[in-house]
């Protein structure tokens, strides 16, 4: 059909493989269960420049021009002769700045031609695209065939369960990639279970980011069985499941795992419709855990009665440094629970975001004052509570006298008629983790500071891209770096060569894997 005895595309076809309805599968699917050919390392130089491969490749193949993905290719020629190295190619969907045509699977056939040899490359982005289920197969060819990627988005392109089955498949025999995100695909209870296999065979995948992708309770509970065993995962997301029934089956499960698991540095489980009994399940695997340091319960329905359990773990738990409690109920009572072990006990949190849980005056004053105690906790985020005159100076005294730096909250004191009020400001822990700003850094710390605060988990989410972000990169690294060495006493060499990417494993056997 449209595949060659080794497994790859004819070479006289001018067109990609489409997905045939009669067949219950795809012809590609099945193909591609084939064993995949062996894996070489080492990179040959790309021939002449990504732009001019580009043309070529788009005439032989008698398909159009992509103008978008041809200005971001010469962007990247023009970097690569300045001398750059780690680059991320940026064909994200939702660019606002230049005129752009969304990637579709057909334009991303030539794009991963493009890039199967070029070492310079070293993270791709196209979220918000049309790829779909046959994009997703070019994806995983790509992954097959490209020994230097190590980061991977392909968020919101409409990929299915067949599609997500190609891509799992294709990480079993791949050792570079670290980091991928599928967020917002639909790959659904059949997608989620191919992944979850998949972890079972991987050793190199560090972050795997599954959240809104209508993974069922069947996939949920196979990822944490799998992580009960797998030591290489640092970070996983799997926000939002479709769950039917009240019992807590995913927390459940995922407590148990917690139990075992002593990698895992971040877990993100918001809309897991977790309650009080919930987070004493957590909170009772926390006690056991001594790796967790971001935890993510938010969108979900724990109230004060759970902070509870949530400020006794605290006493004794020194891992956790990020805990995100937005949008759920914990009310008065729960915020001046938390706020008594912040300020007695816990000397190890350093972020705690409360938005929106209908907090009034007196818990977010004292969790004010929980702030001006404890020199640890340098983040806390109050929008969407009541507000009340007292709150408002309360914050705006911790600002003034230094407690709090303006980047570390979201809320800025400004005065009328004497009387001093809070506005919102756009700071949080992950404010762009489905978005990124129009105009300014996609980066910033103030935004996205639950990602800055635990910056030894994986090898980061965000490789940065661009000739005017590289000198703000070098100096990230070398903090990085620093911190490194400080926790581990391994010391720096000063031959490593140019930056290659931003972040590193928290293993200390892995520092000597950093190159900057």
């Amino acid at each position: 059909m449209w595949r060659s005895r080794e497994g790859a595309a004819p070479a006289k076809s001018s067109a990609p493989p489409r997905i045939p309805t009669p067949s219950p599968r795809p012809a590609w699917v099945l193909a591609n269960r084939r064993a995949a050919r062996p894996v070489t390392y080492g990179a040959p130089e790309p021939i002449g420049s990504l732009q001019e491969h580009y043309n070529n490749l788009c005439k032989e193949k008698s398909k159009k021009m992509n103008p978008f993905i041809l200005h971001i290719l010469q962007e990247v020629d023009e970097e690569i002769e300045q001398g750059l190295e780690g680059i991320t190619l940026n064909v994200a969907g939702n660019n606002q700045l230049i005129p752009m045509e969304r990637v579709t699977g057909d334009d991303f056939w030539i794009l991963s031609k493009v890039l199967e040899k070029n070492p310079y490359i070293k993270g791709l982005d196209v979220r918000y695209n049309v790829l779909h289920d046959v994009g997703a197969y070019y994806a995983a060819k790509l992954l097959q065939k490209q020994y230097n990627l190590i980061y991977l988005n392909l968020m919101f392109n409409d990929i299915g369960p067949e599609g997500g089955d190609l891509i799992a498949k294709a990480l079993y025999k791949n050792v570079t990639l670290k980091h991928l995100r599928m967020t917002g695909n639909k790959i659904e209870n059949e997608g989620g279970m191919s992944f979850a296999a998949m972890l079972q065979i991987n050793s190199s995948l560090e972050k795997l980011d599954l959240g809104d992708c209508d993974l069922g309770m069947q996939s949920v509970i196979a990822f944490a069985t799998v992580l009960t065993q797998n030591q290489k995962i640092k970070g996983i997301n799997l926000n939002r499941p479709i769950l039917y029934g009240e019992q807590e089956e995913s927390t459940v499960h995922l407590s148990h795992m917690l139990k075992e698991n002593h990698c895992l540095v971040e877990l993100h489980m918001s809309k897991h419709g977790v309650r009080n009994g919930g987070i004493k399940q957590l909170c009772d695997a926390l006690y056991l855990n001594k790796s967790l340091r971001y935890l993510d319960v938010s969108c979900n329905k724990i109230t004060r009665d759970g902070m509870v359990f949530l400020a006794d773990v605290l006493k004794n738990n020194t891992t956790l440094e990020v805990i995100d409690l937005s949008f759920n109920r914990i009310e008065t009572a729960g915020a001046k629970c938390l706020s008594e072990t912040l300020t007695s006990h816990n000397r190890s949190l350093k972020a705690l975001s409360v938005v929106s849980n209908n907090i009034e005056g007196e818990g977010l004053v004292a969790l004010s004052q929980s702030v001006k105690t404890n020199l640890t906790l340098s983040n806390i985020y109050i929008w969407g509570n009541k507000l009340d005159e007292a709150t408002c100076v309360a914050y705006s005294e911790l600002i003034q006298m230094g407690c709090l730096k303006p980047d570390n909250t979201d809320v800025e004191p400004y005065v009328v008629d004497g009387r001093v009020y809070l506005a919102e400001v756009s700071n949080g822990l992950k404010k762009h983790y489905y978005w990124t700003p129009t105009y300014g850094e996609a980066c910033m710390h103030s935004a996205n500071a639950g990602f800055n605060l635990v910056p030894a988990t994986f090898w980061s989410c965000v490789l940065w891209r661009g000739p005017t972000n590289f000198p703000i990169l070098q100096e990230e690294t070398r903090k990085i770096r620093k911190q490194a060495t400080s926790k581990t006493g391994v010391q720096e060499d000063p031959s490593l060569g140019n930056w290659r990417m931003f972040g590193f494993v928290s293993q200390p056997a892995a520092i000597e894997n950093i190159v900057v």
